[in-house]
């Protein structure tokens, strides 16, 4: 989304949504806001800057969209090491930014239809 300030009040105005504070991780080329509900986690992404990872996504979406999930796990070293064998795909390191209860996306498009995955520890 490029503009997710614009976004975070439609969560807002039309579902009563709780919005967190825009946090800029530059590491990451993003600024973050989190949108909670009862039963749901949307955390919206706005590039900072052309070099930013998701300026590729938005330009295919320029609506934005769907980037990725993340699933709340009972036993993340599991479920991390189940799908790294049955996507065969490599989970990403953690890097500094990252919080210690989320294992990273792991890109598995054969088994999750395109869509990125992220692990996180219930």
């Amino acid at each position: 989304m490029r503009d997710i300030a614009k976004a975070a009040k439609v969560y807002h105005d039309t579902l009563g949504a709780e919005i967190s504070a825009t946090v800029r991780t530059a590491d990451h080329g993003v600024s973050t806001v989190f949108i909670t509900l009862p039963n749901t986690k949307i955390e919206l992404l706005e590039p900072l800057g052309e070099g930013s990872p998701i300026n590729k996504f938005l330009e295919r979406n320029p609506d934005g969209g769907i980037h990725h999930l993340c699933y709340e796990v009972i036993d993340i070293r599991a479920r991390a090491n189940t799908l790294k064998h049955r996507a065969r795909a490599c989970l990403a390191t953690a890097s500094r930014n990252r919080r210690p209860w989320q294992a990273g996306a792991v890109p598995a498009p054969k088994d999750f239809c395109g869509t990125l995955v992220e692990l996180e520890q219930a």
